[in-house]
């Protein structure tokens, strides 16, 4: 089921290194205001948390977690994909389907796989 998360932070584009005073060379400032609306409980009361430590954006839902990394020689220099393909990256590891749509950030929770054990 699709669950909408939060709305996109618009103020995090004035965050983008070419309007602010940002050296890291991965847009750092603008990450940081993208994702600080993403820590919210859902209305079942799901924590929802997501933080960014250097270069790692951890990502994790209730008991799901996983990490993704801003990887600028792999996708560019460009801060934006670069979020966005660590947030996927994440939500990959995390089990979690993202999606940005409208101005909103929504998410599924893929099903969790019984884990394999001794047949009878």
């Amino acid at each position: 089921m699709k669950t909408k998360l939060c709305e996109v932070n618009a103020a995090a584009l004035e965050k983008l290194p070419k309007f602010a005073d940002d050296k890291s060379g991965v847009g750092v400032h603008y990450v940081d205001a993208y994702i600080k609306p993403m820590n919210t409980k859902l209305a079942d009361g799901t924590p929802v948390k997501c933080k960014r430590k250097g270069l790692r954006i951890s990502l994790s839902a209730g008991g799901r977690k996983g990490d993704g990394l801003l990887r600028r020689l792999d996708v560019g220099r460009d801060p934006v994909v670069m979020l966005d393909a660590a947030l996927q990256e994440a939500a990959k590891a995390a089990g979690i389907q993202l999606a940005v749509e409208e101005g909103a950030i929504f998410f599924t929770l893929e099903p969790v796989e019984p884990a394999a054990g001794p047949v009878a």
